[in-house]
């Protein structure tokens, strides 16, 4: 990243903003970070949280919008596109606003750094686009391809594209953690899916980590995987509420957790990558990644990873087939990821704390 113009869509999202904050306060040394974003009000105090940094620029921009992309792609080395819609039920009421950004958007995001000549760019994708059973997944899945399909496709020199895919961002603003947080602040109940439920987990640090080693991992077209602890999310909760309501002036025996059913399109687990996938992925020390199933038409990449552990992987990685973590190893997992460290205080108040869509209130 030293010298390099890098430009982050979805930058007051989680993952962008964190981003941005990563490559403007440590030792990466870009030259210019730009952030994209079509959210005003977070746009602004992201803009004034870097007001003194003159590398750090901040523009209103929807992905949608192909023309403004290819502005603002001009000069620009690195792209990290990290804007999205996340929100399966929101996505499965609204599929076609979901294809709009989700995978039009995407396609736009191509078109600028091809007509700009960019040298990288990475694709925040996610793990529900492993056999997708939702309209969410599904465009992640999309989007994936279109990346793919760019790199390989074009002529001579051109452009990187690779992808990365998450798990669930434990604390980020479309997980389950700051739900949890707000109904045990209000003393419950604390509203549960499925008691079955199982899920890849990682922090924000983690995932902000995965697209940076990505970018400099990236050959062209692969899909890097994070390798992810799994837990229950009953056991989320468990302990959740044994941590938090003492600390919200609560008993934790009092504060009561309430199935509602699973959302529609939700799966009771998730998946990393597809069995079909493991025939062309390999192991890295702290990833795995996905190769094209159909290599360049016109590029020929002999995808060199360093430190491969292995070429031939068993285990696609379900999350109702691997070990999940009892709650003291969750425990530990939540604190050193400092993902329970906030107060009363700083559960907002526009928060919601139920996870009821409409129609379905019990």
């Amino acid at each position: 990243m030293k010298n390099k113009r890098i430009l982050v869509t979805g930058a007051c999202g989680t993952i962008g903003s964190k981003l941005i904050s990563l490559l403007l306060e440590n030792d990466y040394g870009p030259a210019e970070v730009l952030g994209l974003d079509n959210n005003e009000s977070g746009l602004f105090f992201l803009e004034q949280q870097f007001l003194h940094d003159s590398r750090a620029g901040f523009f209103l921009a929807d992905i949608r919008d192909r023309d403004k992309l290819c502005r603002k792609m001009k000069g620009i080395d690195v792209v990290f596109h990290a804007a999205a819609f996340k929100h399966v039920i929101l996505c499965e009421r609204s599929p076609f606003e979901a294809v709009q950004t989700n995978i039009n958007g995407v396609q736009n995001i191509i078109y600028a750094a091809c007509e700009n000549k960019v040298e990288k760019v990475l694709f925040t994708s996610s793990d529900k686009a492993v056999n997708p059973t939702n309209v969410m997944g599904t465009t992640k899945l999309m989007g994936e391809r279109l990346m793919t399909a760019a790199n390989s496709n074009f002529h001579g020199a051109g452009p990187i594209f690779s992808s990365t895919r998450f798990g669930n961002v434990l604390g980020s603003n479309g997980s389950v953690v700051p739900i949890f947080k707000k109904q045990i602040a209000k003393g419950g109940p604390i509203t549960l899916t499925h008691p079955e439920m199982t899920r890849f987990v990682m922090s924000v640090d983690q995932a902000v980590r995965l697209v940076i080693d990505s970018a400099s991992l990236a050959q062209g077209g692969d899909v890097f995987i994070t390798k992810m602890p799994v837990v229950r999310i009953k056991d989320l909760a468990e302990v959740m509420i044994r941590e938090l309501a003492p600390k919200y002036g609560h008993n934790p025996d009092n504060i009561e957790i309430v199935e509602i059913g699973t959302k529609p399109g939700e799966k009771l687990y998730e998946e990393l990558m597809s069995h079909e996938e493991m025939r062309r992925a390999v192991e890295l020390p702290h990833y795995f990644s996905v190769m094209p199933a159909f290599r360049g038409v016109y590029r020929d990449i002999k995808y060199d990873y360093p430190e491969i552990i292995t070429d031939h992987l068993t285990n696609p990685y379900n999350s109702s087939h691997e070990s999940v973590l009892d709650q003291d190893e969750l425990l530990k997992f939540l604190n050193n990821n400092n993902i329970l460290s906030s107060t009363i205080e700083d559960t907002t108040d526009n928060q919601p704390d139920n996870r009821y869509w409409p129609g379905e209130e019990s």
